[in-house]
């Protein structure tokens, strides 16, 4: 049994895709970020990051429980447990390649701009203009890979497209105000189409969905989702 610490955003969309995908047994247990719930010490015994998402494989190494936090670090490690979306063994090296420019690139930028334009402070303009640019530049580097290409690592469908998936998913707030986000990317939209397309996306989209997430983006929200701008507590 997999414990699956959710909520409703771009880097546990990618692990609930995985594992609809696979269909491992897991048990979903929200941590509702706009609340600080990140914050509580019980989950900081998992991720001593306070970021979802995070798992606990109660069947880990040698039967004995493990934890794993980071959403490509869970993708790595749950491809490589099951023998599933991994791609072949001469990929690999690639796998890992855009496994981690997607971590350290797509990821972090796509994220820094739908905070800037949509969250941030009105006349921070060189900070929006900087991590949209840059989130723009990381569909560029996707989409020109892509040109002839059905997915992103040899012949197959793999976490590599799982991980692209889940932040392209939000390309309308990276690139707000685009009436089509992904259309100056054609091969990457088609990539972004053609996950979107398997029957395990809407059921990673319904989960969650019986639990109540806080939507109000009051005062509470702003420190439980950017401590980091707060003082410290004395």
């Amino acid at each position: 049994m997999i414990r699956f610490y959710f909520h409703p955003t771009p880097n546990p969309a990618k692990v609930a895709l995985f594992l609809e995908e696979t269909q491992l047994p897991y048990e979903v247990i929200p941590v509702d970020t706009s609340k600080g719930e990140q914050h509580l010490a019980a989950f900081r015994a998992i991720n001593p990051n306070g970021k979802v998402p995070a798992i606990v494989d109660t069947q880990g190494p040698d039967g004995k429980e493990a934890r794993v936090f980071d959403s490509t670090a869970i993708l790595l490690y749950l491809a490589e447990k099951t023998g599933k979306l991994l791609g072949s063994a001469q990929d690999r090296p690639e796998l890992l390649s855009w496994m981690m420019f997607l971590a350290s690139g797509l990821g972090p930028f796509s994220g820094q701009a739908v905070h800037f334009q949509f969250s941030a402070p009105q006349g921070l303009d060189y900070a929006v203009n900087r991590y949209r640019r840059e989130a723009e530049r990381h569909y560029q580097v996707l989409d020109d890979h892509l040109a002839g290409r059905t997915y992103l690592v040899g012949d197959t469908y793999t976490i590599a497209d799982i991980s692209a998936w889940g932040w392209l998913d939000r390309a309308s707030r990276v690139r707000k105000g685009e009436e089509d986000p992904l259309g100056p990317y054609p091969n990457l939209k088609r990539l972004f189409e053609t996950v979107d397309a398997r029957p395990a996306v809407a059921r990673a989209r319904a989960v969650g969905k019986d639990h109540e997430f806080k939507k109000v983006n009051d005062e509470e929200t702003k420190r439980a989702l950017f401590p980091s701008n707060y003082p410290a507590a004395a």
